[in-house]
């Protein structure tokens, strides 16, 4: 049986010839790179990177048949810690892989009988009692003795991860996932997730840094960070600081969206409010709605609301549909509102909410942590985004945008949030980019760089021992730098003569001088080696600023190295690499041999990320 043809025909049977071609695409891809030489004695770890809720699970799946067919028999799917996500992801592996054998949590007596006769997937929570419960079944059935495990770990970068890294434990979820993994006579354990900040942030030691990343592309129809937080997505964007009545505003909108959507024949209409985490502040959004929604209902006909809905109406522009007459949308509203057909759901710790209520008609959902991760809203068009945190979390802000998604009509869809929370969003989206050029170039050691107000993950994950920041804006140089060699780096800098005050050159050029210089342990000279491959990676003409000096006398261990006129020309350019050379006579230690010495600064009000080089 060919497991892949099975599972793409079922698509092509839905009428997504698209999807299947992306499916096909990417099992291909994986199975000739990653699979078709698996030695069956190693345990790999790999990263399958794909934009948030782009279709990760439908590739996770092709990949699935993939391996099947290159003789892999037993599968492990784990899904976050949700009752609920578990027994979705569980009914769609039954509903899109029908030739396996499926087996959920209570179902070992099911995985014993098949004894691998056919190939078995495995669907559990990434909950320690669930793993432990399952790492002593497979290994009293002594079936991954003489079969390699394949582990597909969905969103990988929750829960898995060592939180007790820096306490020099390991927490408990992580322990068994370990255990599981090596238990096995071999195994490939892929990791999928849509925000990879923490993975890449791992050590080798830590088991859980991928050796291989694979990154698919998104389908056509897809709105993701492109379309919202770079030029060409501004129109969709409501900055609620210049907003008289923002929320109000947003709730018309969501009134002609509905309206619009469920008179053309669409099933849903979503607008998701995420103001903070706090439950106090969630029952406070449900109560301004529902008090907007009473005025406008009892209101109807009042000129000011009137005047609202005709604003909102006119900001319409579908793409998927034609634009109803404004009567026609009108009249639909005033029905909605009438007959109360529009729900205003908390979804928190408190309030469980399920997905059936807001899989159909017109519905406003309030919460804060539960509309993260795993949570899918359909028709989601619009947003009303206000959390906040003193230092937020790229990773974590970047689930919560749930605004993403292939179901969206980009002429219909507003975000509303403000100007600093965007400018957050594009940061974040601006990395994204700078990730996925860094891995499309197939460079494997890839770096990440944010603004200083935002982390890239939780700290809990990272270990400090190993795990270190560099300031953009800072200057460094190296103790005891040597060149290899000097002469080779004479005649890369020879056009540029002392007397010029700075140069503007290719980032390629500052990466040949930096290539010529080795430095002492402490001074990470390949970390900025590696961040320098961000810049060529997005743009590999970017451009940087050199300046160079020859005949110094400085001496060897002062402290400083930039004469005062050079650290204040270098300060003075925030947007761009400076890299300062300076040329020492050896007068002045140096063990008396002439030397080129690097000072390093990287663009201001941001900080590189990377892991000490003694893991890598």
């Amino acid at each position: 049986m060919d497991y892949l043809e099975v599972y793409t025909n079922t698509i092509r049977e839905r009428g997504n010839e698209g999807l299947a071609k992306t499916i096909e695409k990417t099992a291909d891809e994986v199975g000739e790179k990653y699979l078709a030489d698996f030695d069956y004695v190693s345990h790999k770890i790999g990263l399958l990177f794909g934009n948030v809720q782009s279709g990760k699970t439908a590739q996770m799946f092709g990949i699935i048949c993939e391996a099947a067919n290159q003789g892999f028999a037993a599968f492990l799917l784990l899904t976050t810690d949700n009752v609920t996500l578990q027994q979705q992801t569980l009914q769609r592996v039954k509903d899109d892989l029908g030739h396996f054998c499926i087996c959920g949590e209570n179902d070992a007596m099911k995985f014993t009988e098949n004894a691998l006769a056919k190939p078995v997937i495995i669907v559990l929570k990434k909950n320690y009692r669930v793993l432990r419960q399952w790492a002593n079944i497979m290994r009293s059935t002594a079936f991954m003795v003489g079969n390699p495990l394949f582990i597909l770990d969905d969103e990988a970068d929750a829960a898995s991860l060592n939180t007790l890294v820096n306490s020099h434990r390991q927490s408990s979820i992580n322990r068994y996932l370990d255990y599981i993994k090596n238990e096995a006579s071999s195994s490939i354990y892929l990791q999928v997730t849509g925000t990879p900040q923490a993975i890449f942030l791992q050590t080798l030691m830590s088991g859980f840094r991928p050796y291989f990343t694979y990154y698919f592309k998104p389908g056509k129809g897809y709105l993701g960070g492109d379309f919202f937080f770079s030029e060409t997505g501004k129109d969709c964007i409501r900055v609620i600081d210049g907003l008289k009545e923002p929320l109000r505003q947003a709730v018309f909108h969501h009134l002609v969206v509905s309206a619009q959507l469920l008179k053309s024949g669409e099933a849903v209409s979503n607008f998701m409010i995420h103001p903070s985490v706090r439950m106090n502040v969630h029952n406070k959004y449900k109560k301004e709605v529902e008090n907007i929604l009473h005025e406008i209902c009892t209101d109807f006909e009042n000129e000011e609301v009137q005047i609202s809905l005709k604003e909102a109406y006119n900001r319409l522009h579908p793409k998927k549909h034609e634009l109803l007459p404004f009567e026609d949308i009108r009249e639909e509203v005033q029905e909605l509102l009438d007959n109360h057909a529009i729900k205003v759901l908390i979804m928190n710790g408190k309030h469980e909410v399920d997905a059936e209520e807001y899989a159909a008609g017109s519905n406003i959902l309030i919460g804060g942590n539960t509309l993260g991760r795993g949570v899918t809203f359909g028709g989601l068009h619009t947003i009303f985004y206000t959390r906040t945190a003193k230092k937020p979390q790229a990773d974590t802000m970047w689930q919560h945008s749930r605004m993403f998604g292939y179901d969206r009509d980009p002429g219909m869809i507003e975000l509303y949030l403000d100007n600093r929370l965007y400018k957050l969003f594009c940061d974040i989206n601006a990395t994204n980019d700078a990730i996925i050029a860094q891995i499309e170039r197939g460079i494997e050691n890839v770096k990440m760089y944010y603004p200083e107000e935002l982390s890239p993950t939780r700290k809990n994950v990272l270990d400090k021992r190993h795990v270190f920041a560099v300031s953009g804006g800072t200057n460094y140089f190296p103790l005891e730098p040597s060149n290899h060699t000097i002469e080779d780096l004479d005649k890369l800098l020879q056009p540029f003569n002392d007397h010029e005050e700075k140069y503007q050159v290719s980032m390629q050029i500052i990466k040949k001088i930096l290539e010529h210089i080795q430095t002492e342990p402490e001074f990470p000279i390949g970390a900025f080696l590696s961040f320098i491959n961000i810049y060529i990676a997005r743009n590999p003409g970017a451009q940087a600023i050199l300046i160079v000096r020859r005949e110094r006398d400085i001496k060897k261990g002062s402290g400083a190295l930039l004469s005062p006129n050079d650290w204040k020309l270098g300060n003075n350019i925030t947007d761009k690499m400076v890299l300062t050379v300076y040329k020492m006579t050896g007068n002045k230690g140096w063990d008396g041999q002439k030397i080129w010495v690097p000072n390093i600064k990287l663009p201001d009000n941001a900080i590189y990320y990377d892991v000490a080089e003694a893991d890598e």
